[in-house]
């Protein structure tokens, strides 16, 4: 499963907070940096009570939302910010990963593939694509974002640890332990499973 910690450590993209330039809204990404997610929420709903279509403010209490654990309230507020900025890729890759993490793969792919056509996209958005393709059980069409994404971030071990766990379900188990040794030097430790299962 993708984790939205994931997303924002690993992935290095852009879905971080960003100040929306108003005191209500400086608060709510204090409350937020210090991992006080519920007063964030306040503190980003009073904010958008003066100006209630700020993209900003609503990915942000999304993300709040998110890390609660009230997935339809983080989905409403990105649909909102959406609503706003189809083409935010930030909120696209947001709701991708939402979907992934309640296992609507379907979903997922949408708002994946909607964010791999902006210009510019980054590697997470193939990467997010590639695995709602393979849940879905679409392989060739998963193996080549799997591919896209790593040719843009070849050091991203995740990336390749996926790629090798779509080998073992072809029965590739060559090339899938091949991904796992590089998903492991590039510091994916979870590669381990992959190694200790499939390549003894």
């Amino acid at each position: 499963m993708i984790s939205i910690k994931n997303l924002l450590t690993t992935f290095g993209i852009a879905l971080i907070l960003v100040s929306c330039g108003d005191s209500a809204s400086l608060e709510g990404d204090k409350y937020y940096s210090e991992g006080q997610y519920e007063e964030a929420i306040m503190a980003y709903a009073n904010y958008l009570e003066k100006r209630p279509d700020n993209v900003k403010a609503l990915y942000n209490k999304g993300r709040a939302h998110e890390e609660l654990e009230d997935f339809k309230a983080a989905e409403t507020s990105f649909k909102r910010a959406l609503a706003q900025e189809p083409k935010n890729i930030q909120v696209l890759l947001s709701l991708s990963n939402l979907y992934h993490k309640n296992d609507n793969p379907e979903l997922a792919l949408m708002y994946a593939d909607n964010a791999v056509e902006i210009s510019g996209a980054p590697s997470t958005a193939y990467f997010l694509k590639a695995r709602s393709m393979h849940r879905i059980g679409n392989v060739k069409e998963a193996l080549r974002e799997y591919n896209a994404a790593i040719k843009m971030s070849p050091k991203n071990g995740q990336y390749y640890y996926y790629r090798g766990m779509l080998f073992v379900a072809t029965e590739e188990v060559s090339k899938a332990c091949d991904d796992f040794r590089t998903a492991l030097e590039n510091g994916y430790d979870t590669a381990n499973e992959g190694l200790k299962n499939y390549c003894q």
